[in-house]
């Protein structure tokens, strides 16, 4: 039996110079040979993992047969972004844990040749020449609320179905997290950029710097639209909330990975953009927003990144292999510790974490062993600290809509498969209903979204009767 390949990446010392791409994917030889290790089971289970539902055995098997354009149409047809799918999905976590090989510990690197199909139709100029079927005009008006994944998802496949869309996006980028969540290493914003310029082809209109429930009232858009869907995220940052919160050097991942982000702090010197840095700089939490903010931290200029955690390697969130990047590229780990106060000096900037111990006790109802104080202390040395904890509910646009169900955690209330909420045509998903997920998970939300306002406004559907 072979085994899955090495995904090529650039070598460590010369990656942590630059925010270039770090993943460098297969080229044409290199996919055909993976594609022919899969099996085409009659039986895909690989299918199922995916959230988006593509024919992943169909698109492998045309990749196999050199026929990479077909691939793609077959991708496209239930993923819209297959060029940002394949580079920021926890493929292991879904369609690649779900394949039949993966019990061999070789599971087909879905992923890797998803990326490879977008990048090769891009790159020879193929894109047009694929045959979107589009519906004629319908003569309803929906509004989208936030140009994330899962808005960007609902408004391209709306299009395709005949319906006038228009997408509203609070910042003056469209794309959300895309844009200012993921570091340019990760992903490249010109592919983001390329992705949002198809959209609108397919006629969708984005409106940027408007704040709905500040720029427009909700009432407005209520008004104006046949249907709504709302896809704001999940963006306002959450704190520990330890003793030395509010001292200069203290932030939240979200503004310290947004501030380089849209500010294009990616592109110094050209961009001279005013980010301070660090010397030692500790981030707290394992998840990839984590490893996402240290691996930004060193590239921007400090000498020392820590990740500090309180679980450890087993426990942590982060894709696994956002973590080996993270590893060869020199960000120290310190596990088993539990932040309990910053510690500043005299002119209020921050010096060092001083952190409990923890031991791992009993699982919690995560299924993650949880972690228990020693009764001893430990104090690592920061003059900058980044938390990256999870996030919260976007509330701007929620606290002027009071009429929409919210959940105890501020999320808003609707059907997972359809987006429907307790406010009749109004629907919503990702990020802002489920809390933070994955990228395609908030594409398949909004995928589903979009069919569930087709079936609405056709007549076919009305759950608020």
């Amino acid at each position: 039996m072979s085994l899955r390949p090495k995904i090529p990446t650039r070598p460590p010392e010369e990656r942590v110079k630059d925010f270039n791409e770090v993943v460098l994917g297969f080229d044409e030889k290199m996919a055909i040979s993976e594609a022919s290790r899969c099996l085409q089971c009659s039986f895909p289970t690989c299918v199922k993992g995916c959230p988006a539902e593509v024919d992943i055995p169909a698109f492998i098997k045309a990749i196999r047969d050199g026929n990479f354009l077909k691939a793609y149409e077959i991708i496209y047809k239930d993923n819209n972004f297959p060029a940002i799918t394949g580079r920021v999905c926890p493929q292991e976590l879904q369609c690649e844990a779900t394949c039949i090989l993966a019990k061999t510990g070789n599971a087909i690197s879905i992923g890797a040749l998803e990326r490879f199909v977008a990048d090769y139709v891009m790159k020879n100029g193929l894109r047009d020449k694929i045959n979107v079927k589009k519906m004629k005009k319908n003569g309803f008006k929906v509004a989208v609320v936030g140009s994330g994944p899962a808005g960007l998802a609902c408004a391209a496949d709306l299009a395709k179905m005949g319906y006038d869309v228009t997408v509203y996006e609070a910042l003056h980028k469209p794309g959300g997290v895309l844009v200012y969540g993921i570091p340019e290493f990760r992903l490249p914003k010109k592919i983001v950029g390329r992705e949002v310029e198809y959209i609108k082809k397919l006629g969708v209109k984005i409106e940027t710097n408007v704040v709905v429930g500040k720029s427009i009232p909700v009432e407005e858009i209520l008004e104006k639209f046949d249907a709504v869907f709302i896809g704001v995220g999940a963006g306002a940052p959450n704190f520990i909330g330890v003793p030395g919160t509010n001292l200069n050097g203290v932030y939240s991942a979200s503004e310290f990975l947004t501030r380089v982000n849209l500010m294009r702090a990616y592109e110094f010197p050209d961009y001279d953009t005013p980010i301070i840095v660090g010397r030692k700089v500790a981030v707290i939490g394992a998840g990839n927003t984590a490893m996402d903010a240290a691996r930004t931290a060193l590239r921007a200029g400090a000498e020392k990144v820590m990740i500090v955690y309180r679980r450890t390697e087993n426990e942590m969130p982060a894709r696994i292999e956002e973590y080996h990047h993270a590893v060869e590229e020199g960000i120290e780990f310190h596990w088993l510790r539990q932040p309990l106060e910053y510690v500043g000096n005299e002119e209020g900037k921050v010096i060092g974490v001083k952190c409990a111990v923890m031991k791992l006790g009993e699982p919690d109802e995560s299924g993650r062993r949880r972690p228990v104080p020693t009764g001893e202390e430990d104090f690592i040395e920061a003059d900058m600290v980044i938390e990256a904890i999870g996030q919260q509910a976007q509330k701007v646009l929620l606290d002027e809509f009071p009429q929409i169900k919210r959940n105890k955690r501020g999320y808003i209330e609707a059907d997972l498969e359809t987006g429907a909420t307790s406010v009749k045509g109004v629907f919503a998903g990702g990020d802002i209903v489920t809390g933070a997920a994955t990228v395609i998970k908030a594409m398949g939300a909004g995928k589903g979204a979009a069919k569930a306002i087709d079936r609405y406004l056709s007549g076919e559907w009305n759950p608020w009767e």
